[in-house]
């Protein structure tokens, strides 16, 4: 499906139809935005209500829950989340010890939808800065050792894809992947560094990435069980 890029919400799906009327928001299960909309509507329009609707969005995505929450689970390679009882819902980030501390009243259930609500952003924030600190240096290595060159990282979340690359070399990389193992993040960052050569999925790219990761096809299968989201 046709998707367009936000810096905010990253690869939005773009799902027309002769049947809509209007132009519609939604968020899918893994928390991915989709619009529908008339097959002739202009895309400006999609674009438009994105826009105006950001509040409205965050707020939809939020409720979108994908992990089991569990006290002292991983989040992202170097945190975790630290449950303990309390009076009122609560989430703080203590850096010093790498833990978000969540606090759970006895009437909020830990899959209540404010809970994700509550957590999402300081999440957000702690995967976005594992993938500055990792990501940049670990593509460099892999680029530098199978000799690719590419012209510059950028990150998102909130995306239907792990990663990107765009036709002027720029590799979009889903701050998600920190939740990843690090071969499954390896076999990703090959596969957009191989981008930048073949701008397709043709023989000769899938030769290009078995010559990165020769396990390829094991990541590949692995990876579709998992969902590139936040949380």
């Amino acid at each position: 499906m046709p998707t367009f890029h936000d810096d905010e919400f990253g690869d939005i799906v773009i799902r027309r139809s002769k049947r809509a009327r209007s132009v519609k928001l939604s968020v899918a299960p893994n928390g991915t935005l989709r619009i529908s909309m008339p097959f002739y509507a202009p895309l400006f329009l999609a674009r438009k209500l994105v826009n105006s609707s950001r509040d409205s969005l965050r707020d939809m995505q939020h409720t979108q829950p994908t992990v089991k929450l569990h006290d002292m689970m991983q989040l992202g390679k170097s945190h975790r989340l630290s449950i303990r009882e309390g009076t009122k819902l609560a989430v703080r980030y203590l850096r010093n010890e790498r833990l978000i501390q969540l606090t759970l009243p006895d009437d909020i259930a830990i899959g209540d939808p404010a809970v994700t609500k509550a957590l999402m952003p300081i999440v957000a924030d702690t995967l976005r800065r594992e993938a500055k600190s990792y990501l940049p240096k670990r593509l460099a290595h892999l680029a530098n050792l199978l000799g690719f060159d590419y012209e510059k990282v950028r990150f998102s979340h909130a995306s239907t894809r792990w990663g990107s690359c765009s036709s002027n070399g720029t590799i979009s990389l889903n701050i998600a992947l920190m939740r990843l193992d690090f071969a499954l993040i390896d076999y990703v960052l090959v596969h957009e560094l191989c981008h930048t050569r073949q701008m397709n999925h043709s023989q000769a790219f899938w030769q290009l990435v078995e010559a990165g990761d020769p396990d390829y096809k094991l990541h590949r299968k692995l990876l579709k069980a998992e969902q590139p989201v936040v949380l």
